[in-house]
């Protein structure tokens, strides 16, 4: 785990193996969010990079006989 420094203007540097690991680029937009006393920060991947993300995911979905 990285510990970084929060600047005087609150600003942090994201450490360069975690940008390379995420593929973060400069002028990403990223998610910021507070959970349980921590803050998490979510890369924005585009919708075009999205495609095919659930590429062979099971459609199938068990129903109640009466259901069907």
């Amino acid at each position: 785990m990285r510990a970084v420094t929060v600047s005087p203007k609150f600003q942090v540097v994201i450490p360069k193996e975690v940008r390379e690991s995420l593929g973060i680029v400069a002028g990403q937009k990223i998610q910021m969010l507070t959970y349980r006393n921590r803050i998490e920060l979510i890369p924005i991947k585009p919708m075009k990079k999205m495609r095919g993300l659930l590429k062979g995911i099971d459609t199938d979905v068990k129903r109640d006989e009466d259901r069907v």
